[in-house]
């Protein structure tokens, strides 16, 4: 819709844009001091005169703890903001009891393994149990012992309910916002979606225009690939310097163990080597005998068919894993796109109007693969100084959220911590070796000796399907594949995932579930109608001449598909989760922005409907 459509207004004080664990830390820390001890104000409401600060938050989700994930943290932010803190009070929230690294071979001889994997299957086979080797310590760098585990949407559903028991706080879930009020570089407040619309945009019969919400400060924690953040990003700028080229899709489920599992709660399992070299996979156990588990596929993972789902069906089939997961039963799955950049994906942090915490501002370690206690800590240290701001009388500019936010932000162990991790990863440029002998080096040096490499945007790494398999398939016979699977209108993973000697999953209805099964397992996927499509293409003409087609072979929930009809893919918003790998998992870049892909992710309504994965 034009700028010039009437719409209606309303003013707050602060407008906070996702409710996660930055808007958690910050909302807590926010409404603790809003009030003097003598029960009056430390500031007055400039939108309602006589009372304390307005403050709203925004949510997408039509729950605040629905479509995230399980996390193992230490959990120090966490636990400075709750000190008496006790975890029976959050389900399935639990201490770290027992952490272990273990090195997975190839039981089933597909993978594509380096030399020196090779080596380490042969000369550590005798110490094997199950084809999985336990390393002999958990490097200090990565080690989360004292800490706890716990499932984010569990977590956000306890902190969100003492938000709102406060009264300081109002938390509206099911209200996506479109993009922030801006004028020049300052922020005004922000745009909700409009509603009534076809799926193209265009108004239809109840179409209601989004409402402008203005407000003196706009708190943005919508993470990596939030409508707010992403339009600062475009319309700012980054830093010199920064780049956010570094990605992965958490893929993930809930499970309930079978009764004999010999998984105690609090037990953490942190995987390599298998399904394949670049993948990293994660357990955690949970009180009750459930767990939560699953894998990480990093952008520098070069298969232009990297489906997620089914490679985090073949590592839970692990011989390892699968002795103590066979006879369990799915509770949820989901999926989750991480901006791995760290330090060099930070956006500005502040400006006239607006501040950026959690995921979105660049605190994840990549180091450490540590986000959610970092993002809690950025939304307290915001916090404390919009209190600081307030009581002084002075207004949310950028100078004054310089000289407080980025400077308790400069000073803290979020950044110390992060510049030691600023180039840890950056081996993983040249090759899986490179990669784990950087991340190794950077750790044990604290940072101090990096491997070096140059970050390349998704879009230039990903290789066409041809030259992923030359050696493995002959190009007639993937053109053969091709064809049969557009005829079909199916993608092309499982095709050439059979073809190169991965084994057929065989499933049970129970906990190994297809894709489609899987989401309607822990909450359906649901998106209101009267909304537009929130996944566009920039240019279909780039989609016509696209022979991998990355964004329908990596989608988490088979959301995007093959049109039979050839050119731009289509997309059926009930099974998108919005976990945004279609964000970056394209090989084609935005043709007005050479830095972003042909994939455009904006606000909308829907996603996964779970409040514990």
């Amino acid at each position: 819709m034009s700028d010039e459509t009437p719409r209606a207004e309303m003013e707050t004080d602060i407008v906070c844009v996702g409710f996660g664990p930055a808007a958690g830390g910050f909302l807590t820390t926010l409404t603790r001091g809003l009030m003097n001890e003598d029960g009056t104000p430390v500031a007055e409401s400039k939108a309602m005169p006589g009372m304390p600060p307005q403050v709203i938050c925004y949510e997408r989700a039509d729950d605040i703890g629905f479509g995230v994930s399980g996390v193992v943290t230490k959990g120090r932010a966490i636990k400075a903001s709750f000190p008496d803190l006790d975890l029976s009070q959050i389900p399935m929230a639990h201490e770290v009891t027992n952490e272990k690294i273990l090195f997975l071979k190839d039981p089933v001889g597909a993978s594509r393994r380096p030399g020196l994997f090779k080596l380490a299957d042969t000369v550590l086979g005798k110490w094997m149990e199950d084809d999985a080797y336990e390393l002999p310590y958990v490097p200090a760098f990565l080690e989360k012992h004292p800490g706890m585990i716990f499932s984010i949407g569990q977590l956000n559903q306890w902190v969100g309910g003492n938000l709102m028991g406060t009264g300081m706080a109002q938390i509206w879930p099911g209200s996506p916002v479109a993009e922030p009020l801006m004028e020049g570089e300052a922020v005004k407040g922000v745009r909700m979606v409009d509603q009534g619309v076809e799926k193209d945009g265009t108004p239809g019969a109840g179409f209601m225009p989004g409402m402008d919400m203005k407000a003196a400060l706009t708190v943005v924690a919508d993470g990596p690939v939030g409508p707010v953040g992403q339009h600062l990003d475009r319309e700012l700028g980054l830093p010199e310097g920064n780049h956010q080229r570094e990605w992965a899709v958490g893929m993930k489920c809930v499970v309930d163990l079978p009764e004999d599992c010999d998984w105690e709660p609090g037990t953490v399992l942190h995987t390599i080597g298998y399904p394949e070299p670049e993948i990293f996979g994660f357990l955690y156990v949970y009180p009750g005998n459930v767990a939560s588990l699953g894998i990480f596929v990093p952008s520098w993972f070069d298969s232009p068919v990297r489906t997620a789902y089914r490679y985090m069906q073949h590592w839970m089939m692990h011989p390892y894993l699968w002795k103590r997961l066979q006879g369990g039963t799915m509770r949820s799955w989901g999926a989750k796109s991480l901006q791995e950049s760290g330090k060099r994906g930070e956006p500005f942090l502040c400006g006239d109007g607006f501040a950026r915490i959690g995921e979105g501002s660049g605190s994840t370690n990549v180091l450490t693969g540590s986000g959610v206690d970092e993002a809690w800590a950025t939304g307290v240290q915001l916090g404390e100084s919009v209190l600081e701001l307030l009581k002084d009388g002075k207004a949310f500019s950028k100078e004054n959220l310089e000289a407080t936010y980025v400077a308790k932000r400069r000073a803290s162990w979020v950044e110390e911590e992060a510049k030691v991790a600023e180039k840890s990863r950056d081996g993983f440029t040249k090759g899986v070796i490179p990669g784990f002998m950087g991340m190794g080096l950077t750790g044990l040096t604290k940072g101090l000796i990096n491997m070096p490499g140059k970050a390349l945007k998704p879009q230039d790494r990903i290789p066409t399907v041809e030259e992923y398999y030359k050696g493995y398939i002959q190009e007639g016979e993937i053109q053969k594949i091709r064809t049969e699977c557009a005829k079909n209108g199916v993608s092309l993973h499982d095709a050439l995932m059979d073809r190169v000697g991965w084994p057929e999953i065989p499933l049970d209805g129970t906990l190994l579930v297809s894709h489609q099964d899987a989401l309607l397992m822990g909450g359906k996927v649901q998106a209101n109608p009267g909304y537009a499509d929130h996944v566009t293409f920039a240019d279909p003409d780039f989609c016509k001449g696209c022979r991998e087609k990355v964004c329908i072979e990596a989608c988490s929930g088979q959301a995007i598909y093959t049109n039979p009809e050839g050119g731009t893919p289509l997309f059926d918003r009930e099974k998108c989760v919005h976990c945004g790998a279609c964000m970056w998992n394209c090989s084609k870049s935005n043709p007005r922005d050479n830095e972003r892909t042909n994939v455009k992710f904006r606000g909308g309504s829907g996603g996964l409907h779970s409040a514990e994965n």
